[in-house]
């Protein structure tokens, strides 16, 4: 959530944490900044997005309004600020905790392996909470802008405000690693005793294709994964890389209170299974939101197109659909979990998480759902991201949508044509296609007739 101090270095999950007090510090990001808000050439700025102008319609733009009129008030505790108030407020799970102790955010004086950051998130909203922080730090799903930005001051003297943040935060926000739109990463780092990553040595952009060798780094873990190494919970010294390491002391750790103080937390857990989910959900909220704002700038364009040769405004033009079809297909392929490494162990939490992220539903008429774990050779039972049911999904243009239905269609029923397609059991099709039918909302109708039908 926070930009970092070195204007392309590795990052933890990046969400802003921008206030008044630390605009000097991203003065180094300015060519970073120039070079990463644009998306296929286009400005955001420009029509149709107007990035920072854009009246935003999300979780934490609703929470204002209920702030404004009196409607909810935010509690502020000794320890935490607001934290607690704020997490109830919209509905995120504080078992969704998870702990990164290296310094790759903007409040990185206030972040060690003494005093590690906190992210807690859900389908729409993930925070930010630095011990002794000035300010949290929220990004949220946004109907139409992808994703947007926000800090709440930590002072109980000023009435609490949640702070729209717009140019600061897409210096790392929106950037090439991105892809130009504004989103996350999640990255996995060699970290030194002060929490100072070890850039010679390396890093890795974590995602549910990673290996589990390969993640964490940077990260405390609290769980258990068997044989099946990862670089959670280590401090390095010196340029090694993950093959030359032995993290005996970091692997299945259940326990942290003897490498910091856990009861400055609301919970003592750095889950293994909120960390799975959350490198899949940044991976799919980002091609989400880059679906939705390449589909509305190549409409745009193919609009302004027709207009210059006088042909009808809504004549298709081969070059925007072609741009709708490509950021469709990334969509589709994430979301079937393409590429999803495989689990040799089975992987056990320490918190309640794996337990509260399921009890959202939505479950079918045989009890089945999406958000189901299967945590012995991979994440989720069933292999379709939960995120069909998000804000980000149920927001995107129809262009791209009915895209999207379409080729989740062709691959659920064995009907895909394209190489690269995910590869399902017949049995995963199948219950995927039934948890659908019966749980969301808007399908196309070719989807309500089943498969024996047809």
């Amino acid at each position: 959530m926070a930009a970092s101090a070195r204007p392309s270095a590795v990052r933890q999950v990046q969400m802003s944490s921008a206030s008044g007090r630390g605009l000097g510090v991203l003065l180094v990001g300015l060519a970073a900044f120039a070079a990463g808000t644009t998306v296929c050439g286009q400005d955001i700025e420009r029509a149709p997005i107007h990035y920072s102008s854009a009246e935003p319609r999300n979780a934490v733009s609703q929470l204002k309004e209920r702030l404004a009129k009196g409607e909810t008030k935010l509690e502020f505790e000794p320890e935490h600020g607001y934290l607690r108030s704020l997490l109830r407020a919209l509905d995120i799970p504080e078992s969704s905790q998870v702990l990164v102790f290296s310094k790759t955010s903007l409040q990185r004086e206030r972040i060690s392996p003494k005093t590690p950051r906190a992210i807690y998130f859900n389908d729409e909203v993930m925070v930010g909470f630095c011990l002794r922080g000035q300010v949290i730090e929220i990004s949220a799903v946004d109907d139409a802008i992808g994703t947007t930005y926000y800090t709440l001051e930590q002072s109980r003297e000023e009435k609490s405000a949640l702070e729209r943040q717009t140019e600061s935060c897409l210096l790392c926000h929106s950037s090439s690693t991105t892809q130009g739109i504004p989103g996350h990463l999640v990255r996995s780092v060699f970290v030194d005793r002060q929490g100072l990553p070890l850039l010679a040595s390396g890093s890795y952009r974590t995602d549910h294709t990673s290996p589990i060798a390969e993640r964490w780094g940077g990260w405390y873990v609290t769980g258990t994964s068997g044989q099946q190494t990862h670089m959670g919970n280590m401090i390095s010294q010196g340029s090694r890389k993950p093959e030359e390491i032995e993290n005996t002391e970091g692997v299945n750790v259940v326990d942290l209170k003897d490498r910091f103080t856990t009861a400055f937390y609301p919970t003592p857990h750095s889950d293994i299974v909120a960390l799975m989910v959350l490198e899949h959900q940044v991976g799919m909220l980002n091609r989400l939101a880059r679906a939705g704002m390449e589909t509305r700038m190549a409409l745009d364009y193919e609009k302004e197109f027709n207009k210059a040769l006088g042909e009808p405004l809504d004549q298709e033009s081969t070059s925007a659909r072609s741009r709708i079809r490509s950021v469709g297909e990334a969509v589709v392929q994430y979301m079937l979990f393409r590429d999803e490494v495989r689990l040799t162990d089975r992987i056990q939490g320490t918190s309640s998480f794996e337990a509260d992220f399921a009890a959202r539903g939505p479950r079918d008429s045989k009890g089945r759902s999406l958000r189901d774990f299967d945590l012995k050779t991979r994440i989720f039972r069933y292999p379709c991201s939960y995120l069909i049911y998000s804000r980000a999904f149920d927001s995107l243009p129809s262009a791209v949508k009915d895209y999207v239905y379409t080729r989740l269609w062709e691959i659920l029923n064995g009907r895909g044509t394209k190489k690269d397609d995910p590869i399902l059991a017949l049995e995963d099709r199948e219950a995927i296609l039934e948890i659908l039918r019966d749980t969301k909302p808007g399908l196309p109708a070719t989807w309500k007739v089943p498969t024996a039908s047809r």
